[in-house]
């Protein structure tokens, strides 16, 4: 067998490949028996369909007819979408990690025969390059050390093995207590750009939850550091290239600091975790420009990244948008002064002193529209113009060739998006926004499943690959997001029999803690286990906050009890590197401190509705917020809350710490003073 097969494949980063005249096969049994029966090592190249850099590597090596013969005669050839199979790409980047490299994609991994790394890299030029050896010559390299020096391929491959071995091996500690958040949210907030925002220099990515942390300890502390690391930092991004500001939505991260120059590629995880935390500022500052951004985002998700894959047009959410159009990177988002003169016409100098645009540009000849540079705010009339001089913009733009729609849906990603379309929608009072999470969830759990258990990915009709934690974790905090906006039982038993699946599959019976990938997941040759966060929140770190929600749902202390093993079990780890661990942080403050906010009385009912938009105006990350039946029956037993109803008729809010719930409040007004106060 010789040819590609990649064509068979249903990943739009595969289908990228399908004509290379490299002899690409997906990862697989048959790839790998393939290799086993030649003797051949492996060579493994790991991207995504809106990854640059992939595209780059792709052009100057996989297109080129020599050096595609060259990994054929050398190599049995696999090609694997990261975001299909992240748990293939959690073992290698972690395997590469412990070769002393920098991770990132491309990646580029040699492999024995039955799937074990020996040596790997990310990104090869085709001659050598940016202190990278050249391809081919790598290509030779490894192929005679491992057809002549086995010895040393063997030792590379047992030093690998016992350090992945040790993946899934943690060293519990004593939990996680305020004060030991306190200390970390301090060294965080120096690790901070005071001038631009982010974290270091560049590039910079956007890291939600680190900024979550820090918005977390203002809160709790009123130290104004915190406060303003977190508002530089989003007023950067906002008003950076980093940000559409014609389409909406953010890129994934930006190559300079000062949020200028993204690589262009929009990713839907990214999406999902800037609107939420941009509404969680927002109920404490009310920032316009924050609003802005958030209805601005959520327009384009709805505009251009639901999926073809249900009736009417309803169902999940695309993965990704491209970098790249007609081989160019940002092409379809860069501008001439030029054309916008003559597009704009007299609106063009107000136009153009806004948005940074000059006869020179401000990105390779082009300009990224950004209004980091003119910081006053416009006039009303101004903006009017501005707005429509955006509509013109927008409307030619989309004239042009689009960079290429990654249209699989992820079930993971689109938890974090439905999460957040949820949790939005309540705080905007936006029931449009609401549907779209409803239709998305429905779709993910009807369509994304299989004999009762979610699958990873789904396109064309076709479902892939097992499910990870992180699909899982994501899901059940979407089912309990909507469950807490529109009060249906439905999405806690939907919740609870997600988890019951990860106990049974996932949960380590004799190490604590949930496994990233199932126990019957087949082709792995390890099983990896952690609360670090990558580009997209940790499982475990997820499943903190998950539990500690469903104990409050359902009253069932087994949750809690398992939430707190999981913070104990990696607690250890902050010893060693607390900056991936915001998520497992987070939420362990979540499951310590959790604010219930208990509103009795009918959902339609003014006062009801007014009570809840005076909790909604509070910045309050630990807080559930639940519309109970005008007695509060439908609450647990064991709920503080449990029997409290109305006040001489009037809808009346009960705030509870622990056991002790607040006397009822009936007034608006002295419910935000008291929440004030939490």
């Amino acid at each position: 067998m010789s040819r590609n097969l990649l064509g068979e494949e249903t990943s739009p980063y595969l289908l990228q490949h399908k004509d290379n005249p490299v002899h690409w096969r997906a990862w697989g049994e048959a790839a790998l028996a393939e290799a086993r029966a030649a003797n051949k090592p492996i060579l493994l190249s790991i991207g995504y369909a809106a990854c640059h850099w992939c595209h780059v590597m792709a052009h100057e090596s996989f297109e080129d007819e020599a050096i595609a013969a060259q990994m054929n005669e050398l190599f049995v050839n696999i090609k694997v979408d990261r975001e299909e199979r992240p748990d293939l790409d959690t073992i290698y980047q972690s395997a590469l990690a412990m070769l002393g490299q920098q991770g990132g994609w491309p990646l580029t991994m040699f492999l024995t025969p039955s799937g074990e790394p020996f040596w790997g890299g990310t990104y090869f030029p085709p001659k050598p390059r940016y202190g990278r050896p050249g391809f081919p010559e790598l290509l030779n390299g490894v192929a005679q050390v491992y057809r002549d020096d086995p010895a040393k391929v063997t030792k590379n491959v047992e030093a690998l093995r016992e350090g992945l071995g040790k993946l899934a091996k943690q060293q519990p500690g004593q939990g996680i207590a305020n004060e030991m958040i306190d200390r970390i949210a301090e060294r965080l907030a120096r690790e901070v750009d005071p001038f631009h925002g982010g974290v270091g220099s560049a590039p910079k990515f956007p890291q939600p939850g680190i900024f979550e942390l820090l918005w977390r300890a203002w809160l709790r502390s009123g130290r104004q550091p915190y406060r303003q690391a977190v508002l530089v930092t989003l007023t950067a991004m906002c008003q950076g290239g980093i940000y559409d500001h014609l389409g909406g939505g953010f890129a994934r991260y930006s190559t300079d600091e000062r949020w200028l120059a993204p690589h262009f590629e929009k990713m839907l995880y990214d999406n999902a975790q800037m609107i939420e935390l941009l509404a969680l500022v927002w109920q404490e500052t009310r920032t316009p420009l924050y609003a802005t951004r958030i209805a601005e985002t959520v327009d384009w998700v709805l505009r251009e990244m639901i999926a073809p894959n249900g009736a009417n047009g309803g169902g999940g959410f695309s993965a990704t948008i491209d970098a790249d159009s007609e081989g160019e990177e940002g092409k379809f988002y860069v501008w001439s002064a030029q054309e916008i003169d003559a597009l704009l016409g007299p609106d063009a100098a107000l136009f153009k002193q806004f948005y940074d645009v000059t006869p020179a540009g401000n990105w390779e000849h082009k300009t990224i529209l950004n209004r980091r540079a003119y910081t006053h705010e416009p006039t009303p009339d101004q903006e009017k113009s501005l707005a429509e001089s955006r509509r013109i913009l927008f409307a030619a733009r989309a004239q042009r060739i689009p960079p290429g729609l990654d249209d699989k849906v992820l079930a993971d990603w689109n938890g974090l998006m439905i999460a957040a379309l949820a949790k939005v929608s309540r705080v905007f009072d936006q029931p449009a926004w609401l549907a779209a999470a409803k239709n998305a969830f429905a779709f993910v759990a009807t369509t994304m499943n299989r004999d009762g258990r979610l699958l990873h990915a789904w396109r064309n009709g076709k479902l892939a690959h097992p499910a990870t934690l992180d699909d899982y974790a994501n899901m059940t905090r979407a089912a309990l997001a909507l469950h807490e906006v529109t009060g249906e039982a439905a999405y806690v038993d939907q919740a609870r029999g997600w988890v019951a699946v990860l106990d049974k599959h996932y949960w380590d019976a004799e190490g604590g803690g949930y496994f990233f990938t199932a126990d019957d997941t087949t082709g792995l040759i390890v099983r990896t286990k952690t609360a670090s966060d990558n580009a997209v929140p940790a499982g475990n770190g997820t499943m903190v906050g998950v539990l500690a929600q469903l104990h409050i749902a359902t009253g069932d202390d087994a949750y809690r009890a398992r939430a707190e093993a999981i913070v104990a079990l990696f607690s250890g780890d902050l010893q060693r590197n607390f900056f991936p661990l915001s998520t497992l942080i987070n939420n362990a403050e979540t499951l310590h401190e959790p604010l219930q906010i208990v509103i009795a009385g009918g959902r339609d009912d003014a006062g009801t509705k007014a009570l809840l938009r005076a909790a909604l105006g509070q910045s309050l990350p630990d807080a559930t917020i639940q519309i109970a039946p005008p007695d509060a029956a439908a609450l647990p037993q064991s709920h503080p809350a449990h029997g409290k109803g109305l006040v001489e008729g009037q809808p009346a809010a009960y705030v509870c710490r622990g056991p002790v719930c607040s006397l009822p409040i009936v007034d608006p007004a002295q419910l935000a003073t008291v929440l004030k106060d939490e």
